[in-house]
């Protein structure tokens, strides 16, 4: 699948998993919301759903090693044939509520996501910056 064909997917998609390498060299992966900005970037936010803390280890491990992997799919019991995966290998950056970056972010989700219309993520955001894609489909 080349990389035009993994983007139009990845757009169809409503969550992603987001990889970050831990501080004890493991893989930490979580679900999470994103959106493709017009320059190609991925973004996503910490939002309101409940959360021990809007410091998230997420944000520690991209701080500590900004390689992360951004994968999405479609699964269908019945239909295997329209199975498909696409991963995003990325650099990202933590922006900070009050960097202009942010308020990007927050629009390109409130606009994807419409819980996010009348409770936009406050917390810090991650910008992607797409290095590779990747991806795989049982059919055209």
């Amino acid at each position: 699948m080349d990389e035009r064909g993994a983007r139009l997917l990845l757009a169809g998609a409503r969550v992603a998993h987001l990889g970050t390498h831990g501080p004890e060299g493991r893989i930490d992966l979580v679900p999470c919301t994103f959106a493709l900005l017009d320059d190609g970037r991925l973004v996503t936010a910490v939002d309101h759903k409940p959360k021990r803390t809007t410091r998230l280890q997420r944000l520690a491990n991209v701080a500590a090693d900004p390689r992360v992997t951004l994968a999405v799919d479609h699964w269908d019991d019945d239909d295997w044939s329209a199975l498909w995966w696409v991963r995003v290998h990325a650099s990202a950056v933590v922006v900070e509520p009050e960097a202009a970056a942010h308020a990007t972010a927050v629009a390109a989700l409130a606009a994807r996501y419409p819980q996010y219309a009348d409770r936009p993520p406050e917390g810090p955001a991650l910008v992607l910056d797409p290095e590779r894609w990747v991806g795989w489909r049982a059919s055209d």
